[in-house]
């Protein structure tokens, strides 16, 4: 039988239909026509409970589903009993799943209930977007919670890079407001405050509001040089905080290993611990690639050339390649064999095995050695399978040169 085939099957099966019924009831809960609400809520019941009497064991789909009729029915209470009861079903829940009563507790302003829905999203290793934070910010505003708009700014800082314009306007009424105006310390230790920046990587102190008074909150924007059109200060890059450095190069290293042949990867770790660390990583077979059709030594050992002379260390980068690359090809050319022997008895380069992918090996070792990784890889396959990990998208932005 063809996927296609199995597909149809699944659809038309009794449990398909049932659950195909069940996520309509659920989007038409939340349609404006009360009469149809009524009735799709009842009915959505219904078929929950029909599937549960047939031994239609329920997925997240279902779930998910069932706790938007809760929240339709303004019973967040259900719906976080609903997400409770999935997992431990052994259904790990989404996102979408805690949907229903992390915005079902703050539409009712109950802001316990809402921070234990938040903190059993953590525990279940489900990262809240910008849509839940704002959420939760908002909440914490209106119900005077200093601590938590504390905390959820900084998430807000830590995961979200540009802000929408419904969250500003949330965050413009904190600081517009008199708890914001009269929350702050008077007295802090000034050592702390310099320890925690530069722990947090150059712009987080994590000391708590700092000083009383009136907020002035304008808007502004930035010139292309990174200076503020208000206050005339320019902006600097903040480093990645170092706990998220290490945490991103465990999953990196997991990853790796599941789409690698491990073996492989484990012996370049292992490489790499006697040969590093380097103040430069080249994806090599990106960088040949840039002005070329055809794979280029000589562009590739101009850009190590380049970062031979501005190294601190005054070392050779890493350049990663692909073993095909450097035995077939153009490394067949006398001048190119000699430079990749050059670069060989100088330990840098790696070239990776047969049947591998370069790119992990190279992101590897620019993160282990927390430096300069030159590559004009937009990187949207890893920021896929990192999908969540904001560590990622920083890295990005502050590794990556065109």
């Amino acid at each position: 039988m063809s996927n296609k085939a199995r597909k149809k099957a699944r659809r038309e099966s009794p449990e398909g239909v049932l659950r195909f019924k069940l996520d309509m009831c659920s989007k038409r809960g939340s349609n404006g026509d009360e009469n149809v609400v009524n009735l799709a809520l009842k009915r959505g019941f219904e078929i929950f409970k029909q599937m549960g009497v047939d031994g239609i064991e329920p997925n997240e789909a279902t779930f998910t589903s069932a706790a938007r009729l809760a929240c339709a029915m303004e019973d967040p209470e259900m719906a976080f009993n609903l997400v409770k009861q999935m997992k431990s079903c052994g259904i790990p829940p989404k996102l979408r799943s805690y949907g229903p009563p992390l915005f079902g507790f703050c539409k009712k302003g109950d802001a316990d209930r809402a921070y234990e829905v938040d903190a059993h999203m953590m525990e279940s290793g489900v990262v809240a977007e910008e849509p839940e934070l704002c959420a939760l910010l908002g909440l914490s505003v209106e119900s005077r919670r200093v601590d938590r708009v504390y905390e959820m700014m900084h998430r807000l800082r830590a995961s979200v890079r540009q802000v929408s314009e419904s969250t500003a306007e949330v965050v413009e009424r904190w600081f517009n407001s008199e708890d914001a105006a009269g929350v702050g310390e008077e007295n802090w230790d000034v050592g702390k405050v310099r320890e925690g920046v530069v722990k947090g990587g150059g712009g987080w102190h994590g000391q708590g509001w700092l000083g009383k008074g009136k907020w002035k909150m304008v808007r502004t924007e930035m010139d292309e040089a990174g200076v503020c059109q208000s206050c005339g200060e320019k902006l600097v890059c903040i480093d990645i905080d170092p706990r998220e450095t290490e945490n991103f190069a465990s999953s990196l290293t997991k990853l790796a290993c599941q789409r690698e042949v491990k073996a492989d990867f484990v012996q370049f770790q292992e490489w790499l611990q006697r040969h590093g660390p380097f103040d430069a990583v080249v994806d090599g077979a990106n960088v040949s690639l840039i002005n070329q059709k055809s794979f280029s030594f000589f562009e590739l050992n101009s850009v190590v050339n380049r970062l031979h002379q501005i190294s601190p260390s005054k070392r050779l980068p890493l350049v990663i390649l692909h073993r095909s690359r450097v035995t077939g090809g153009p490394a067949q050319n006398p001048n190119n064999k000699k430079l990749i022997e050059s670069w060989k008895k100088s330990g840098a380069l790696y070239a990776t095995p047969a049947g591998s992918n370069d790119d992990w090996y190279w992101l590897y070792a620019a993160v282990n050695c927390n430096c300069l990784l030159v590559t004009n890889d937009e990187m949207r396959d890893h920021l896929f399978q990192l999908l969540g990990t904001s560590f990622f998208l920083d890295g990005r932005k502050s590794i990556r040169l065109g």
